[in-house]
């Protein structure tokens, strides 16, 4: 068996997806998982982010399967795919539908070949995919066929606004003021 294939069975019998694997010629072999998305939207686990507890589980059944294979390498790397997660298979577009991605084309059309967009599917997946993009407040859609995508990428949404440590610090503040005037008064300045 091949290490692509040892890792590829290894990981997915684990529950995980296997997003994409890595060789360098100094021994390094990194790989990338995420978890599945599950089949009902209602069981969703309460991460739906890889955690390092997911990764050494990975570490660890991968270094036993890769020494019974006798696949060589030199150090092991496990992690997520990260925020801009790449798409790699039909499966990855199907499951991301909806979602905000980066575009690079083999060709350019029109003169480009990044676009970023929302992805939606065609009428059938064997009609191929749609990118709704907005340029000078006008929106535009560019349809392509899978097999015409150089690379693919989630693009990364962050929230450095931060609001959602607001209620645990109110509550914090509140109960420090109510122990303060238990304790002899109204201690606010």
């Amino acid at each position: 068996m091949s290490w692509q294939n040892a890792v590829e069975k290894t990981v997915t019998g684990l529950g995980y997806d296997l997003v994409g694997t890595e060789r360098s010629p100094k021994g390094l072999l990194r790989v990338y998982i995420d978890k599945l998305p599950p089949a009902v939207p209602a069981l969703a686990g309460s991460s739906e982010f890889i955690t390092v507890e997911d990764c050494e589980r990975v570490t660890r059944q991968l270094q036993h399967v890769l020494e019974v294979e006798n696949c060589a390498y030199e150090r092991l790397e496990v992690s997520s795919p990260g925020l801009d997660r790449p798409l790699k298979k039909l499966a990855d577009y199907v499951r991301f539908s909806g979602e905000r991605i980066d575009l690079t084309l083999k060709l350019a059309f029109k003169g480009r070949k990044h676009f970023q967009g929302v992805l939606e599917p065609l009428a059938s997946l064997d009609a191929g995919w749609r990118l709704v993009f907005n340029v000078g407040g006008v929106d535009q859609a560019l349809d392509f066929a899978f097999d015409e995508v150089r690379e693919a990428r989630l693009v990364p949404v962050v929230d450095f606004k931060g609001r959602r440590f607001a209620a645990p610090v109110q509550e914090l503040t509140e109960q420090v003021e109510s122990a303060a005037t238990e304790m002899g008064g109204d201690r606010k300045r």
